[in-house]
């Protein structure tokens, strides 16, 4: 298998703090990532250098086998990668459907028909089509998590970087989104998932670090 992601000698600096240490991994093309460790240990530093939402203070990301820059980063965003945060970022001002057509029509061009069918589709997938008129806040925490991950589906990814997606989340919320991210695992899609959840890590991860 081809590797998706290669990370060669990465290294962060925030001011002194030193949180990656010349960082070596790789991710195939089609594997189930997950990263678990303590609190502040970088992990989540980790997956925005991957997602260049934390520029590396020096070393490299290559994505599909191409370097990550400055300059191509919302390029290789745009054609590569999603990602899903703790907090659900939606928009609170846009229906659900606006949330989800954004970025499609904005970043990749499509027309607001091709952008609105790819939307339904990807909320169908996640179980929530029946929202599509609602607000982020008229929803529970549970639910706009798996709008949030309808969202990164809308950019028809090849990989989805996952940075805790339950940690926000009450506990009888977490199950709902955790069985999302498993069916979509079952599509071959890319993944690294930053959790806490060590069953839910054990039982979906083709490997963990």
């Amino acid at each position: 298998m081809a590797d998706m992601i290669e990370i060669k000698h990465l290294n962060k600096y925030f001011g002194d703090l030193h949180v990656l240490k010349d960082i070596n991994l790789t991710v195939k093309r089609g594997e189930k990532l997950v990263m678990i460790g303590p609190s502040g240990s970088g992990k989540s530093t980790l997956i925005r250098c991957v997602d260049y939402l934390e520029e590396p203070t020096s070393g490299e990301v290559i994505i599909d086998g191409t370097p990550l820059t400055k300059k191509n980063h919302l390029e290789m965003a745009r054609k590569y990668s999603s990602m899903v945060f703790q907090q659900f970022n939606l928009y609170p001002n846009m229906t659900v459907l606006g949330n989800l057509t954004l970025a499609p029509i904005k970043l990749q061009k499509k027309s607001k028909e091709e952008a609105t069918e790819i939307a339904i589709a990807a909320l169908k997938r996640v179980g929530m089509a029946h929202k599509a008129g609602e607000y982020p806040q008229n929803l529970s925490g549970g639910q706009q998590q798996r709008i949030a991950i309808a969202r990164a589906l809308c950019m028809q990814p090849d990989l989805i970087l996952f940075d805790e997606p339950t940690s926000a989340l009450d506990p009888e919320m977490v199950g709902e989104v955790l069985e999302v991210i498993r069916s979509l695992a079952e599509s071959g899609i890319t993944m690294v998932i930053v959790t806490h959840e060590m069953m839910f890590a054990k039982e979906i991860s083709s490997r963990v670090v």
